[in-house]
């Protein structure tokens, strides 16, 4: 196994080549040999490879001729590279569940055995690779072991490397391949793929329909009859029991195609059959399994729909729409829940679509449903023929027969039905200016039944209709009125009823459009004004306009005259359509003229209205407007001088104030110097109270308000500060600075409170609110939120306290029996005091 020249030699046969070459005399001589086991019994046969190398004595003169063919690593370092040569050790194979175990497998021998010793080693899968174990060597005799049964379901081979190693562990020859090929034994049953096969075939199917085809697999050898499967149908059940017996499927042993063999497949017979299988290996000679195919028979549409019975009567209320009157039925035996199945529905003899019909699509039923309404007074019956087939069209295997029909008499039955307007809304074009009692509509309503009808106007926010109770007449009651806010964009609508004599009613608006005609005729404005005494110079005048309560085209344009007989110094210009001038012909004095206008619109017919314009002809500044009287006075010379006039004016108001200054002091002096033991509503004089004016705003506001009310008689005399640093409101009067309050808020904004009383008396209610008010929302004045403690109640006083606390009675002393004649609620009090 050592490196040595030579070219390699594949081997062609797995005996020794027949004639090896002689080794010269001392040459090692390199082998190896290989020993199998070839069956059962103990018994091997030792198969010798060798690897022999040529003499070089015999063919000197070759080598001669030819050194570097024959001798080539003689020129190892000039480029030449050495070949060797070696044995190739055939494939080894073992029978897979070998009993035999250990069982020598091959052995192999080193051509070093003959210089040294040789340990033998093997690696690879089955020794120190998974699966581990498998697989052993002996190192001292190169002997190949298998150490337990092989399985070749799970390894179908094995490629191993087997070494020569010396006692150092060196390699002594290049590793040698072992190939160990696992032979297959028929020891797995075959089997199907599936637990349960299901297929269809159609009913009436001829003979070698395709069916379905179902699969097997057996995990032995696929390259041997271990794997060679065979399909065969073992038995045949129909559903329901019994109601076929004749063979029916055949299959194909070698494919599993199963196919129809006979005739006579009905759904109505036969649902469904089952087929019981068996897979066998070895050609169907050696091991068997078994599975289930299911075929089922489907439908064909070979029957057609059949009306049971065939003919229906049915009601109908008039006036009513999509609602069901009736089913009707029909049988078919094809296979419930499919197309060949389900039925569909057609009416004739229904010109004008009054009926529908539709299907149940779970009872296969035809629903009949009026669509249109329908009246008794017209038509009291509709004779209806129905037909019916199947969604999916018949097959040419069904019977040629004709559709099945049925007849359905529909009897329709009268109802009262309600009144029913003409039209609604009910229109009504009027002009506005009618005369009440116009006829407006008439035959408005009529009843289906015939029945008499009454009218009623349910609303008419202007109250300007009348209605007819017995003939529904509708007339004006009064004058229209465009300004109304019930009339939008020229509409007035109102409502009436009809109710027949069954009490049934219909309402309908009346829609009423008003057409404006010119009732208002135009009036002019202003009434009065001023025009410069040299405006007939000018041309200036007085500017006037009319306004018009009518609506276009009774209004606008107007047309502005004047009398001639009326107004001879004075004359009226057209500025426009809606404007006129106003001005003297001649020039006048100044002083107040009446002109006489006539002012007239547009309308038809055309109404006019005179008016009087009172107009004021004065003497004009340069901007042409009338001077006042003072400033004619400043502009003449004769008169008051200005100034004097200002010194005349300021002394009047120096004297007003003085006089309303000596009126505060003396309300000031009366306010504050109140007798005592008199009330605070009694002045100085005590003749007659009557002849006294009080004021009302002295009550004041409680402790708080010290105008009013002297608070030093709730302070203790001993606590009050010695310090000089106040005084008392409207006196001179000085005291001590006042302690301030713990229990009342200080420095918070206030609301502004009425000061000045209303001058009409009706406005005193509203005046005491505010005021009421304002106090209310002022944190600053009492009652406040906490208690008022006085820690002083005066001296000397000859009443006791009521306080038992510091009495020289105690509670035992006292009798509270009376407690409990009180009730429950005083029960625990009771209970507490009882000296029991």
């Amino acid at each position: 196994m050592d490196e040595q020249a030579g070219l390699q030699e594949h081997q062609r046969t797995a005996s020794v080549p027949p004639n090896p070459p002689a080794a010269p005399p001392n040459h090692p001589r390199q082998s190896w040999e290989s020993a199998r086991a070839t069956g059962r019994k103990a018994g091997a046969a030792t198969l010798r490879l060798q690897r022999a190398w040529s003499s070089a004595e015999p063919h000197h003169n070759e080598a001669e001729r030819h050194p570097q063919a024959l001798y080539p690593w003689r020129n190892r370092g000039k480029g030449v590279v050495r070949v060797k040569r070696d044995w190739i050790i055939p494939p080894i194979r073992v029978l897979e569940n070998s009993k035999q175990v250990p069982e020598d497998l091959v052995q192999i021998k080193s051509d070093k055995i003959f210089t040294g010793e040789v340990i033998y080693k093997l690696e690879g899968p089955g020794v120190d690779q998974e699966p581990k174990n498998l697989f052993e060597i002996d190192d001292k005799t190169g002997v190949i072991r298998s150490k337990r049964p092989l399985d070749r379901e799970k390894y179908n081979s094995f490629t191993l490397k087997a070494f020569a190693l010396s006692p150092s562990g060196e390699r002594l020859e290049n590793p040698t391949t072992i190939e160990i090929v696992v032979l297959d034994q028929n020891d797995n049953r075959p089997a199907f793929t599936k637990s349960q096969f299901v297929g269809t075939v159609s009913e009436f199917s001829v003979p070698g329909t395709s069916v379905m085809s179902v699969s097997a697999y057996d995990a032995d050898d696929p390259m041997t009859e271990n794997a060679f499967l065979s399909y065969s149908i073992i038995g045949q059940e129909s559903i329901p029991a019994n109601a076929v017996t004749k063979t029916m499927f055949g299959i194909n042993n070698q494919t599993g195609a199963i196919y129809t063999r006979d005739v006579g497949l009905d759904r109505e017979v036969v649902k469904s059959f089952r087929l019981k299988l068996q897979i066998a290996d070895m050609g169907g000679m050696g091991l068997t399994g078994e599975g289930v195919a299911i075929i089922h028979v489907s439908d064909i549409n070979n029957h057609a729909p059949q009306f049971s019975p065939d003919s229906y009567r049915m009601i109908a209320v008039e006036n009513q729409r999509d609602y069901v009157i009736g089913r009707v039925n029909v049988t078919d035996r094809d296979d419930r829940g499919t197309g060949n199945w389900e039925a569909k529905y057609f009416i004739s003899d229904d010109p004008d679509g009054n009926f529908a019909i539709s299907t149940d699509p779970a009872t296969n039923q035809g629903i009949l449903t009026v669509v249109k309404p329908l009246d008794f007074e017209a038509q009291d019956e509709y004779v209806l023929t129905l037909t019916v087939e199947n969604v999916n069209p018949l097959s040419n295997k069904a019977p040629n027969l004709p559709p099945s029909t049925a007849t359905v008499v529909v009897t329709v039955v009268n109802e009262n039905e309600a009144p029913r307007f003409r039209e609604d809304p009910i229109q009504i074009v009027v002009p506005e200016s009618v005369v009440p009692g116009t006829l407006l509509k008439s035959n408005i309503a009529f009843d289906p039944d015939n029945s008499e009808l009454r009218y009623e106007i349910v609303r008419d926010p202007e109250r300007w209709l009348d209605i007819n109770r017995d003939t529904g007449d509708i007339t004006a009651r009064r004058t229209f009125n465009m300004r109304s806010p019930h009339v939008k964009n020229n509409i007035y609508n109102a409502v009436v009823k009809v109710t027949d004599a069954d009490g049934v009613s219909t309402t309908a608006t009346v829609a009423i459009t008003l057409k404006e005609t010119n009732d208002f005729p135009p009036q002019l404005f202003p009434l009065s004004g001023s025009v410069c005494k040299e405006a007939s110079r000018t041309g200036s005048g007085l500017v006037v306009s009319a306004v018009d309560e009518d609506l276009p085209p009774h209004a606008a344009p107007f047309t502005f005259e004047m009398p001639d007989d009326l107004s001879v110094n004075w004359t009226v210009v057209q500025v426009n359509d809606t404007h006129a001038v106003i001005h003297p012909l001649v020039e006048l004095e100044a002083g107040e003229y009446t002109v006489t206008v006539l002012v007239s619109d547009s309308g038809n017919p055309v109404l006019g209205a005179y008016a009087q314009v009172n107009i004021t002809v004065c003497v004009c500044d340069s901007f042409g407007d009338c001077k006042s009287e003072v400033g004619a006075i400043l502009g003449s010379s004769v008169g008051i001088n200005f100034i004097a006039l200002i010194i005349i004016m300021a002394s009047i108001a120096l004297l007003l104030l003085l006089l309303l200054l000596a009126v505060a002091v003396t309300t000031c002096g009366r306010r504050h110097h109140i007798k005592k033991g008199t009330g605070l509503l009694v002045g100085e004089s005590e003749d007659d109270v009557r002849d006294n004016v009080f004021n009302y705003d002295e009550q004041g506001g409680g402790e708080e308000d010290e105008n009013a009310f002297n608070i030093d008689l709730l302070w203790n005399p001993h606590d009050a500060p010695s310090t000089l640093g106040s005084y008392y409101p409207g006196c001179g009067v000085p005291r001590g600075k006042q302690p301030l309050r713990k229990d009342a808020p200080h420095n918070l904004p206030s609301p502004t409170y009425p000061r000045r009383p209303p001058a009409d008396p009706t406005d005193i209610e509203d005046y005491i609110n505010d005021g009421l008010e304002a106090a209310d929302n002022d944190p600053n004045v009492p009652p406040y939120d906490t208690a008022l403690i006085y820690d002083y109640e005066g001296e000397g006083s000859l009443a006791g306290s009521l306080s038992s606390i510091a009495s020289g009675s105690s509670d035992g002393d006292q009798d509270y029996d009376y407690l409990n004649d009180w009730g429950p609620r005083f029960q625990k009090l009771a209970n507490m005091y009882d000296p029991r």
